[in-house]
């Protein structure tokens, strides 16, 4: 669907959609969504707030603490693609 991402997190591909409420519980967690971008842009954005993200835009949800734990282990390099395209969705939109 459009607006979606993937990515793999312990040998499982997880689906990542940006709704609006999703959206909404990740700016009340992480502040302003621009902000987001901008430190993302900068190369300042944290883990926290990048797994964060991810899981409020997980479609199911699944363990928040168990989900962090896979996506460290993977590696930040292949969660980069996906924090892209949800970057580029908060952006431009659908």
């Amino acid at each position: 669907m459009r607006g979606e991402a993937e990515i793999a997190v312990a040998g499982e591909r997880l689906r990542l959609r940006p709704s609006f409420a999703a959206l909404v519980a990740a700016e009340a967690e992480l502040g302003p969504l621009f902000g987001l971008v901008e430190r993302a842009a900068a190369g300042r954005l944290s883990l926290a707030e990048m797994a964060g993200l991810f899981w409020h835009c997980l479609d199911p949800r699944v363990d928040r603490e168990a989900f962090s734990e896979a996506l460290v282990a993977g590696g930040l390099a292949a969660a980069t693609p996906a924090l892209k395209a949800l970057l580029t969705q908060i952006l431009a939109g659908r």
